[in-house]
């Protein structure tokens, strides 16, 4: 009995109600059609011609976004449906189909709970004002009515709420393009993850090295303090630029190209800002890399040297970039000083960014060294 008093029945009654209130032009149109139609004398093809157009006018109305997108807002404040804002773009013909259905049963089950209405609480009035009159039949005849129709409000104020993400949801289709969509925004969101490490925390190594550095031999080697300041504002200025980017990215309201900041066009930039020694060789044309492959190359890069600045101690460290029609291959080679390192974020970043590309990682000791060893072909981002 709970039904009686609960407000989300009302709310749905005052749902399909709405549906008798749209149907009412509808038939009060047909009934004055079919009362003309009926007239003796009356020019029945011109009367038969405008019926037509009228339906055909009628029909208009199921089938428009605007519709849809009413039937939507009123079926989440009255129904309580979980239904997502329309997309225009992703409306086909399906949807506005199923748009159309759910316009015609609203109507439709909007008039016979109008009818309802009209019948049962005038006659549950009646029994309750006047409770003699006509015998307690007829008044349990009332009540039973008024009754009978909250129930019936209730069950098809449920059936409706469970219909709506059927006939007003999005189709299949635009629910596996929805998907894709996420996953592409997700997959972009981790990639900005990485990026934000690798720049974050080379900037972040360069300037606490530096620092050290420059406190040292401040007083022996202002000139060498100098340039290690230097080096610590140019790689801060460089953070921000990336930090700001990704936070760009990341706003929703932010109208931000998901672009890379990165790539090996700057490669010059980060071994002069690398804080150890670098000896760097490439081959082939790193212009011509695919710039996906390219600031993926110039990541792994980054934050080789990176680990070679916490962990090589200060000896030089060796980059070796191949590039050929196929195929990006980098090699970063450093000693090690002995102090063990963690196989954190930095390589399973690398590792990521090397699979996403189809290509192979390999990073860990050999021979007193460490070895980074990346393989990027040039085929899509998965």
């Amino acid at each position: 009995m709970s039904v009686l008093v609960r407000g989300s029945t009302y709310r749905r009654g005052v749902f399909l109600l709405l549906g008798g209130v749209l149907l009412l032009p509808y038939a009060l149109l047909a009934a004055a059609l079919a009362r003309a139609f009926a007239e003796p004398g009356a020019p029945r093809p011109v009367i038969a011609a405008l019926a037509a157009v009228t339906a055909a006018i009628g029909l208009v109305p199921p089938f428009l976004r605007g519709t849809r997108a009413l039937e939507i807002t009123a079926a989440r404040w009255l129904l309580g449906a979980d239904l997502p804002d329309p997309v225009p773009a992703a409306e086909g013909g399906e949807t506005r189909m199923r748009s159309a259905l759910w316009f015609v049963l609203h109507l439709a089950i909007g008039g016979a709970v109008g009818l309802g209405v009209l019948v049962a609480v005038p006659l549950a009035v009646a029994a309750l004002l006047q409770p003699g009159r006509g015998g307690l039949g007829l008044t349990a005849a009332g009540l039973a009515a008024l009754v009978g129709l909250v129930f019936a409000v209730a069950g098809l104020g449920s059936l409706a709420t469970t219909m709506a993400p059927v006939l007003l949801g999005p189709s299949p289709t635009a629910r596996i393009a929805a998907l894709e969509a996420q996953a592409v925004r997700l997959a972009e969101r981790n990639r900005l993850a990485r990026e934000l490490h690798d720049s974050v925390g080379h900037a972040l190594t360069v300037t606490t090295l530096q620092a050290a550095a420059a406190r040292g031999r401040l007083r022996e080697d202002p000139a060498f303090a100098e340039r290690a300041l230097v080096a610590i504002e140019d790689a801060g200025r460089s953070a921000l630029a990336d930090l700001d980017a990704v936070l760009g990215v990341l706003r929703d309201d932010s109208p931000a190209p998901l672009t890379p900041s990165r790539s090996l066009r700057d490669l010059a930039r980060l071994v002069e800002e690398a804080g150890v020694p670098v000896d760097l060789e490439t081959e082939g044309a790193l212009d011509d890399i695919p710039p996906h492959v390219s600031r993926e190359g110039y990541r792994i890069v980054q934050e080789s040297l990176t680990n070679a600045m916490r962990h090589a101690g200060g000896a030089t460290a060796t980059v070796r970039l191949s590039a050929t029609d196929e195929a990006l291959t980098v090699h970063v080679r450093n000693v090690l000083d002995g102090r063990p390192g963690s196989p954190g974020r930095g390589l399973r970043g690398m590792a990521e960014r090397v699979t996403l590309l189809g290509g192979r990682f390999d990073a860990g000791p050999l021979d007193g060294a460490w070895l980074v060893a990346a393989r990027l072909p040039y085929g899509e981002v998965a």
